[in-house]
């Protein structure tokens, strides 16, 4: 090889080596996804969120920032919350499990996409058009079927045959119970069961508020379930037993706290879908294209504790129905 072709080889070489972008320059200059979280009571839904992310590509420290923000159970500070989250210019918004907190995240922003995680009625409650075609920048998850109340209420007759009269736990300010309630009556006049409105706003209420059911004839228990009376579970579970009112819970989280039976969506599982529905946004999807889901697979869960303690015999036909028996 003669001098001058071995230089510019040589040359040419290095020059390539300049150019080909090593291994850490090109995990530099990945694009850093911006991800905020607006929950209304603590950050479990949120870890669960970020692990289905991890599970998906996205970790911190690699290539997501995780912005957090928890109304720690006030309802007034969601809208102030939802304000900072946007000052981040996330590329995406996870509005946390309730509908307040949906609707303090859609009143924020009308361009940033927005995933909302477990909400009762999305349409009902203004935040989408349709499942099919939400509109605007929103699309999430719905957290129950249409006909759950009326399931509820026969899971409640089945456990505790004659109960005739259901003590209501709600939130009288939520924006869930204003469209969830009338569906509840509904149910419960085709049945012929009377209801005893409880609403709850402290916890120091619960126990004069489901006395005074008890009072008035109430022997059976559900809830209309917001972030506030989800984080007062243990009570509940509790006086509920004190009170000997046989309970149908809208979830597994109230069984696992002591209650005795719950019929309802597996929520974890909404938020690990939540999670999904960030990465096709993150991908390039747009909200108003993404349907909202509807939760097809229901669980029921019997705790043979609490039924021990409310010396209440469940029937053999619900344990066989049941997906999961605490002993």
């Amino acid at each position: 090889m003669r001098r001058r072709e071995f230089i510019t080889l040589i040359g040419g070489a290095a020059a390539a080596a300049v150019s080909r972008p090593s291994p850490l320059c090109a995990q530099q200059a990945a694009k850093i996804h911006r991800v905020a979280y607006l929950a209304f009571v603590g950050d479990q839904d949120a870890s669960v969120v970020k692990q289905r992310l991890d599970e998906l590509g996205y970790g911190e420290g690699r290539n997501l920032i995780f912005d957090f923000r928890s109304a720690l159970g006030h309802q007034e500070r969601l809208p102030e919350l939802a304000a900072e989250l946007v000052k981040t210019n996330p590329d995406v918004m996870v509005a946390g499990f309730g509908t307040a907190t949906a609707k303090a995240a859609q009143a924020s922003t009308a361009s940033i996409p927005i995933v909302f995680t477990s909400v009762g009625d999305p349409i009902a409650s203004g935040i989408i058009k349709s499942l099919s075609r939400p509109g605007g920048n929103l699309t999430g998850l719905h957290a129950q079927a249409t006909d759950i109340y009326g399931k509820r209420l026969q899971t409640l007759e089945d456990i505790a045959p004659g109960t005739a009269t259901i003590a209501v736990l709600l939130s009288p300010d939520s924006p869930f119970t204003t469209v969830a309630l009338p569906g509840l009556r509904i149910a419960a006049q085709a049945r012929g069961q009377r209801l005893e409105l409880c609403e709850v706003d402290r916890a120091e209420q619960l126990a004069t508020r489901l006395q005074a059911a008890v009072k008035a004839g109430a022997t059976g228990l559900t809830i209309l379930e917001t972030p506030p009376l989800l984080a007062l579970r243990r009570d509940i579970a509790a006086l509920a037993v004190r009170f000997r009112l046989a309970a149908v819970y809208t979830n597994r989280e109230f069984v696992d706290a002591g209650g005795l039976a719950s019929y309802g969506v597996d929520r974890r599982q909404l938020y690990r879908r939540a999670a999904e529905f960030v990465d096709k946004i993150l991908k390039g999807q747009r909200p108003p294209d993404i349907p909202v889901e509807q939760p097809t697979k229901f669980e029921l869960v019997i705790n043979l504790k609490a039924a021990k303690a409310l010396a209440l015999q469940i029937p053999d036909k619900m344990l066989a129905l049941a997906d999961e028996v605490i002993e």
